[in-house]
């Protein structure tokens, strides 16, 4: 499968007192790297997450936003600490016995006393398990969106394909006809030019010519170029560096193309293949 760069993932999961949220996204980038926005309380699955992350992902900036929001308690949880409530009580009095401008203890300040309703502390260390199972279902998705948006540039790029080969199909034929009537054209002007030279000396200056001009070799690179860039994409993985590689090569190739030309048809032609090469090249930019 080819998969894009981009892509976007979010689930959330209920757990006993409260929700965890994770959040994938990703842009497209030379290398992998990961920028990881996780709640101090939960910094310590941080590793686990990248060592997880790393196992499927191969390029791109990939952000990872891990949350957990606590829930607030039902009626029936709530249970106070009888002692804890006694002693603020005879605290209470006690302080207001001694200073009686003191105020006291509201209800407000009693409910909200550390240890009233017992032990509501959260256990952040059992999160792994959940977590990481959540990871996995964001991941599945988060891969699905990428593969998705991978499917469509591959569409595109298999469209360009074909269309720099429908160019080199039209104006293949065109050249040796067209550099036969320009040799003609230029053996009269080096007879014209040497005047009395011999036939061997302007037969040797066209054939300098007519190898300067000669495209051939650059038409079959460019073919050979198309079909390895057909091949990557049908073998699929993680394959942008390679294709931007053939994207150099291609470009290459359809520059000589232009620099030879000897016709107008010709140098259409190379403006042509370096404007379909380029659309190629910018969606590539995109794929892992």
């Amino acid at each position: 499968m080819i998969c894009s760069m981009t892509g976007y993932a979010v689930k959330t999961l209920d757990i006993e007192r409260g929700t965890l949220q994770l959040e994938l996204k990703s842009v497209n980038s030379r290398y992998l790297d990961f920028h990881f926005r996780v709640s101090e309380e939960l910094r310590a699955l941080e590793m686990p997450l990248r060592e997880l992350l790393a196992k499927h992902l191969a390029r791109g900036k990939v952000e990872c936003r891990l949350s957990y929001n606590a829930a607030a308690a039902r009626a029936d949880q709530l249970h106070l600490n009888g002692e804890l409530l006694a002693t603020l009580h005879a605290l209470n009095d006690q302080v207001c016995k001694q200073m009686p401008e003191a105020r006291p203890l509201s209800v407000n300040d009693v409910l909200r006393w550390p240890g009233m309703f017992g032990d509501q502390s959260i256990d952040y260390a059992a999160f792994g398990p959940p977590v990481l199972a959540l990871a996995r279902e964001v991941l599945d998705e988060f891969s699905a969106s990428r593969g998705r948006e991978g499917e469509k540039l591959a569409e595109m790029i298999v469209d360009r394909v074909n269309s720099i080969r429908d160019i080199v199909a039209r104006v293949a034929p065109r050249i040796p006809e067209a550099q036969a009537l320009y040799t003609d054209k230029l053996r009269q002007r080096l007879t014209e030019a040497l005047g009395g030279a011999s036939e061997e000396r302007v037969l040797q200056e066209v054939a300098v010519f007519a190898t300067r001009i000669d495209v051939a070799e650059e038409l079959t690179r460019l073919t050979a170029h198309l079909d390895e860039v057909e091949r990557v994409l049908k073998q699929g993985g993680a394959c942008g560096k390679r294709l931007d590689f053939l994207m150099q090569e291609l470009n290459r190739e359809a520059n000589t193309l232009g620099s030879k030309s000897a016709i107008t048809e010709v140098s259409q032609a190379s403006m042509d293949l370096k404007l379909l090469i380029e659309q190629m090249r910018e969606q590539i930019q995109n794929l892992e």
